[in-house]
């Protein structure tokens, strides 16, 4: 009797190991690509691996648009990396504003985080057209605002000329 319990003892600890690794299954490993899910503040965010979630999230979900080419940061601070660029102009949806008023985007019609802008990069698409005109009045008023310079030139031989404005010390050849 003994001799057959001795005989079983590593057929049974052989079938054990075999059960308790058949269990375990390789999990792919996880790459910047990678969709993964985050819950804050009782939201669901969907985003890549690359893309740190935030720690406080308020919803927006509204289009809002670029006002210029923004950054696209992977996290709501400029110590991020550079995820992509907003194209000026271009419709986006702001998901909701996370800390350091900083807003979470999604490609126009998605779900999905793509990256993170200050708050001044982008504004509602309901206001984007008064908000430009207004930028554009600005820059005209403070370009008339300023007094001509006058440039100095010289000729240097026969097909060039070294301009400077007045007020500077720097020559430009032509």
């Amino acid at each position: 009797m003994e001799n057959a319990i001795k005989n079983i003892q590593p057929l049974f600890i052989t079938l054990l190991l075999i059960f308790s690794l058949a269990g375990c299954q390789k999990t792919k490993p996880l790459t910047d690509d990678t969709l993964v899910t985050s819950l804050v503040d009782g939201v669901t965010l969907t985003h890549r691996y690359a893309i740190t979630p935030p720690q406080t999230f308020t919803p927006i979900n509204e289009d809002y648009r670029a006002l210029y080419a923004a950054s696209l940061m992977s996290e709501p601070d400029f110590g991020g990396k550079i995820v992509r660029t907003l194209e000026n102009g271009e419709t986006y949806v702001a998901l909701g504003q996370v800390e350091h008023f900083w807003i979470a985007l999604a490609d126009k019609g998605q779900q999905e985080l793509i990256g993170y802008v200050p708050l001044r990069a982008v504004v509602k698409s309901s206001l984007y057209a008064d908000t430009v005109r207004k930028d554009s009045r600005r820059i005209r008023k403070s370009s008339k605002n300023k007094k001509a310079v006058k440039n100095i030139c010289v000729t240097l031989g026969d097909n060039s000329k070294a301009c400077k404005k007045a007020n500077e010390n720097t020559w430009i050849i032509d």
